[in-house]
């Protein structure tokens, strides 16, 4: 598994309060409350769920881009954080709040 263990230890301390936990996925790790991700680490960085609802507040964000799963293939809902936000705590903590709330709408698995 390839992820930048710094970016761990963040994501870690931003969702300390939330009862997430940890699962391997995608070849990267990914973090999950009720079942649902909210956001993963992978080779390039950094990944956050957020909805449909909010992708407009997302994309106007500075180093937000759509997920892609391929050069053609978007993740619809999720979206790929670049280095300079996730250096910023707080796009880094705005971004976390959007996907911890729009994770929380789901019904548990």
């Amino acid at each position: 598994m390839a992820f930048d263990p710094g970016l761990h230890a963040l994501m870690q301390a931003d969702l300390a309060d939330h009862p997430v936990i940890e699962k391997k996925m995608f070849g990267g790790l990914a973090f999950m409350l009720n079942g649902h991700m909210v956001s993963g680490l992978h080779k390039g960085g950094a990944m956050y769920r957020i909805g449909k609802d909010s992708v407009a507040t997302a994309l106007a964000m500075p180093g937000v881009r759509p997920m892609m799963m391929s050069a053609r293939k978007e993740m619809k809902g999720f979206f790929d954080a670049d280095a300079d936000l996730m250096a910023d705590d707080a796009r880094r903590l705005a971004l976390t709040r959007l996907s911890l709330d729009f994770v929380q709408t789901l019904p548990p698995k």
